[in-house]
């Protein structure tokens, strides 16, 4: 199969100098499912909003389907379909209507327009609520009724910008249902940008994880987590660290335990790489008590996208969330 998209020290730089895109180069072959996986800001949003030809880029060269982004912006728009973050749907006309009018837009008219409709209504399981208003339904129909807009035309290539942001766990796994059914029956060449890491997972055969701008790694989802080999312990250190001399100390005592692969130091402690890490982590926790240094936690998992995020960037997509294995050191002492 050859390249359907293709990109080649691309950038894109804002008017205060911000790099949102810094020379990436990637290409997607066709009928891949393809990922850009990471955080909000890496770059994600702007990297398919310039291959859509919504927004110029600042220097290097893309290809869309073999035409060119600057020159044929009328012909990449003809054999591609564009879900945006944000919900784009007529509320006062019914999912029907709204659908009818995206195909008048592409220049579609009479049976084969709705005959297609009918087929992408019950696609997304909308047939029962089609002839009602679009503002009367629900976030999770919303967004299967966007989708279905976008491919109205019967695209070749299929850009989704964070499709499932905000929605529910039940409605997220429908969207995957409808997205692998399109791209499996269909032949249909998706590029999904995402920053939930299980859907990277289940969806993308080749993915991209992009930080501030920039690809860091690319590779299967499989490649790229064999990569870690092993588990994955996080160490948070209780006590502050302004200079990083306790985060080096702490990393010299963590490598003198056996079976440890790897220590990278992170925003807040370490990330430890071992191969069956449960049994370490006993041992981990005797050591750090017998140093008197202070742990605030302890978290264990199996490899996953974080870490492979993890280990590229020293840090996790979302921080913000603790893993359900998490034990505080606390609880370690009275286990030990």
């Amino acid at each position: 199969m050859s390249d359907i998209i293709k990109v080649e020290n691309l950038v894109e730089m804002y008017a205060d100098g911000t790099r949102a895109v810094d020379g990436i180069s990637f290409s997607v072959r066709e009928g891949e499912f393809f990922g850009f996986l990471g955080p909000n800001g890496a770059g994600k949003s702007t990297t398919i909003k310039i291959l859509t030809t919504l927004l110029k880029k600042t220097s290097g060269s893309a290809t869309v389907a073999g035409y060119d982004i600057d020159k044929d912006a009328r012909e990449i728009r003809k054999v591609i379909g564009f879900q945006s973050q944000e919900t784009i749907l007529d509320g006062e006309l019914t999912g029907r209507e709204n659908l009818i009018l995206q195909g008048h837009f592409q220049r579609m008219r009479g049976d084969v327009l709705e005959k297609h409709v009918d087929e992408l209504l019950k696609l997304v399981e909308l047939s029962e609520v089609a002839d009602k208003r679009a503002s009367f339904y629900s976030g999770g129909m919303k967004k299967r009724l966007d989708l279905a807009s976008a491919l109205v035309h019967k695209p070749r290539l299929l850009f989704l910008d964070e499709p499932t942001a905000g929605l529910d766990p039940q409605s997220r796994a429908g969207i995957w249902k409808y997205l692998e059914k399109l791209n499996r029956e269909e032949g249909i060449t998706v590029f999904l940008t995402t920053q939930y890491m299980e859907e990277a997972d289940k969806l993308c055969r080749q993915l991209s994880i992009i930080d501030y701008g920039h690809v860091v790694v690319s590779g299967s989802p499989t490649e790229l987590k064999r990569q870690i080999g092993g588990d994955t312990i996080i160490l948070a250190l209780a006590n502050g660290d302004s200079d990083g001399t306790l985060k080096e100390r702490s990393k010299q005592i963590v490598n003198s335990i056996q079976g440890i692969t790897k220590v990278i130091t992170i925003e807040n402690g370490l990330a430890v790489y071992a191969k069956d890490a449960s049994y370490l982590i006993p041992d981990i926790v005797r050591i750090f008590d017998e140093n008197k240094i202070q742990l605030a936690s302890v978290n264990f998992s199996s490899p996953s996208l974080d870490d492979v995020f993890l280990q590229y960037t020293g840090r996790r997509i979302r921080p913000e969330e603790l893993s359900k294995k998490a034990i505080s050191s606390y609880d370690w002492k009275r286990m030990t």
